[in-house]
C-alpha cells in the first residue's frame, strides 16, 4: 500500500515538474504577444499597486480612454475581477525584484495551473480511478492551448484553481467524515474566491447540484448547511457593489451575452465547436477521444459528476455566446472537463474488451490520435507566444527612459493598451477624439509606430524628442 502510494506521488510529481518546465516556454517574453491587450491592462493594474499602493479597492491601468465604459477616466481605474491575482502579483515582484513583473504575472500563473493538475487529479481518481487521474493531468499539462493560457498575465489560471479546489472540497464536505467542517470552510473560501475572479463559475454548479442530488434527494431542502453555503457568493456581490460607485472604471458587459445576436447562429456553432474545440483546443485528432469519453461508461456505478460538469460549460457557451466567440480565452474555464473526457477516450482504448476490439488497433489508434492531436494543436498554438509587433516594444523602452514620470501618453495602437505598457505611463491607446482634446485632458506625450498622416502632422507641429526608424516621439507641450 505504502509502495503504491510512493509510486502514484512520484508520477504525479513527474508530471508536475514536466508541466511547469514546458511552461517556461518563453517566460521573459514582453507583454505584447496573444491578446496583449488584455494580458497588458491585467499587468498594469500589479504595476500600479507598486506605484501608487496597495489599494486593492481602487485599482487603476493606464488606460484613460472613454471608450471603454463611456464616460471619462482621468484616473484610469479598472474595475473588473477583484485585484487578488495583481495583488499577489506585484507582492511577489516587490518581494524577490531578481525577476521583471512580466516574469512574476507569468509565475504566479504558472503556479496556480499546477495546483489545477493536483486538484482535478485528486477529482478524477476520486470518482473514475488512477489510470483515468494521471491521464487527465498529463491533457492537462500538455495540451498546448492548456501551456499558453497556463502561463498568461490573466486572472483565469486562478480562477480555475480556485474552482477545481471548491468542487473538491465539496465533495469531501458530503462525505462527512472527520474535519468536515474544515473542507466545508475550504469549499466557502475558494468558491468566494473564484467568483470574486470570474461570476462564470456559476456555470460550474451543475456538477454540484449533481452531488447534492445524489446524496440527499429531494431533501436536500431541508439541510440548512447549503443555506449557509451562500455567504460564498456574497463578496462578489459586495464587490460588484461597490464598483457601481466608480461607473468610469467599468467596461460594458452586455455583450458577453449575445454582441450582434450572435447564439445559436452557424456561426456561434462554427466558431465554438469547430474553430476552438476541434480545431484549436483538440487539433482535430483529439476529438474521437473526446466523444469516446462522453459515451464510454461511468466507472463508479451511478457517479455522472463529470457530465453534470460537462453540461455546465455547455450552458456557459450558450449562455455567454458573444465572449466566447469573440475571445479564445474565455475557453479556459472548459479545459479542465475537456481534459477528463479525453482521458476517458484514452482509457476506453487501452482497456477496451478483446471480444469487441483489436488491442494492438486500439492502441495504434490512441497513439496516433495523441500524435496528431498535439502536433495539429501545437500548429494552431505557437504563433500566440510570438511577438509579431517587436518595434512597439523598442518605441516603449525608448520613450520610458526619455519621459517624465508624470507624462500622459498618447500611443495609438487601435486601441490595444500593450504599447501603453511598453511605454509605462497613463495615456490613450487611440485617437478616438481631436488631439487637442486630448490635449485639453492632460495628454503631454505623442507616440507612434505608425508615421500617418495625424503622426506627421503632429512632427510639423511640435518637438520630436526620439525618431527612430520605426517610431516618434512628440512632446507636445513644445511647439515648433
Amino acid at each position: 500500500m505504502k509502495k503504491n502510494f510512493i509510486r502514484e506521488l512520484l508520477l504525479l510529481v513527474v508530471i508536475l515538474l514536466a508541466a511547469f518546465l514546458v511552461r517556461l516556454y518563453k517566460i521573459d517574453n514582453p507583454v505584447a504577444d496573444w491578446h496583449s491587450w488584455r494580458q497588458a491592462d491585467t499587468a498594469a493594474v500589479s504595476r500600479n499597486f507598486l506605484k501608487y499602493g496597495y489599494d486593492v479597492f481602487h485599482p487603476r491601468y493606464d488606460d484613460l480612454t472613454s471608450i471603454v465604459s463611456g464616460k471619462e477616466n482621468p484616473l484610469g481605474y479598472r474595475f473588473v475581477e477583484f485585484p487578488l491575482y495583481n495583488l499577489i502579483h506585484a507582492f511577489l515582484a516587490q518581494s524577490f525584484p531578481g525577476q521583471s513583473l512580466e516574469w512574476w504575472g507569468r509565475m504566479v500563473s504558472i503556479l496556480f495551473s499546477l495546483g489545477s493538475i493536483v486538484f482535478l487529479y485528486l477529482m478524477v481518481r476520486k470518482y473514475e480511478g488512477k489510470i483515468e487521474a494521471f491521464l487527465t493531468a498529463f491533457f492537462f499539462a500538455f495540451l498546448p492551448f492548456s501551456i499558453f493560457y497556463s502561463r498568461v498575465i490573466l486572472p483565469e489560471p486562478m480562477m480555475v484553481f480556485s474552482s477545481l479546489a471548491m468542487i473538491y472540497f465539496f465533495s469531501r464536505w458530503l462525505e462527512e467524515k472527520k474535519l468536515a467542517w474544515l473542507d466545508y470552510l475550504l469549499f466557502i473560501i475558494f468558491a468566494s474566491i473564484s467568483f470574486l475572479l470570474k461570476p462564470f463559475t456559476i456555470f460550474l454548479f451543475p456538477a454540484l447540484f449533481y452531488l447534492v442530488w445524489k446524496k440527499w434527494g429531494i431533501s436536500f431542502f431541508k439541510k440548512r448547511s447549503l443555506y449557509l453555503a451562500g455567504i460564498a457568493i456574497i463578496p462578489f456581490f459586495l464587490w460588484r457593489w461597490w464598483i457601481s460607485r466608480y461607473p468610469e472604471g467599468m467596461p460594458g458587459y452586455s455583450w458577453l451575452f449575445n454582441v450582434h445576436g450572435i447564439r445559436f447562429k452557424g456561426a456561434f456553432f462554427r466558431w465554438i465547436f469547430a474553430e476552438r474545440l476541434s480545431k484549436l483546443i483538440l487539433g482535430y485528432w483529439g476529438l474521437p477521444l473526446f466523444v469516446l469519453g462522453i459515451i464510454s461508461r461511468v466507472k463508479t456505478k451511478g457517479v455522472w459528476i463529470f457530465h453534470w460538469w460537462l453540461a455546465g460549460i455547455l450552458i456557459y457557451f450558450s449562455v455567454i455566446a458573444g465572449g466566447n466567440v469573440t475571445h479564445d480565452y474565455y475557453q479556459v474555464l472548459a479545459i479542465p472537463i475537456i481534459c477528463f473526457f479525453l482521458a476517458k477516450g484514452a482509457s476506453f482504448l487501452l482497456f477496451s474488451p478483446r471480444q469487441t476490439f483489436n488491442r494492438f488497433l486500439s492502441y495504434l489508434l490512441l497513439v496516433v490520435c495523441c500524435l496528431f492531436l498535439f502536433s495539429f494543436s501545437w500548429y494552431e498554438v505557437r504563433g500566440d507566444f510570438n511577438i509579431n509587433n517587436p518595434e512597439i516594444v523598442e518605441a516603449g523602452r525608448k520613450a520610458d527612459q526619455i519621459l517624465p514620470q508624470g507624462a500622459k501618453v498618447i500611443a495609438p495602437y487601435k486601441g490595444d493598451s500593450a504599447f501603453l505598457y511598453q511605454i509605462n505611463r497613463q495615456g490613450w491607446p487611440s485617437v478616438p477624439v481631436s488631439i487637442d482634446h486630448l490635449i485639453s485632458l492632460g495628454a503631454t506625450h505623442y507616440v507612434s509606430v505608425d508615421f500617418d498622416s495625424i503622426t506627421t502632422d503632429l512632427m510639423e507641429k511640435y518637438k520630436i524628442l526620439e525618431k527612430g526608424d520605426k517610431y516618434v516621439v512628440v512632446d507636445l507641450t513644445q511647439k515648433r
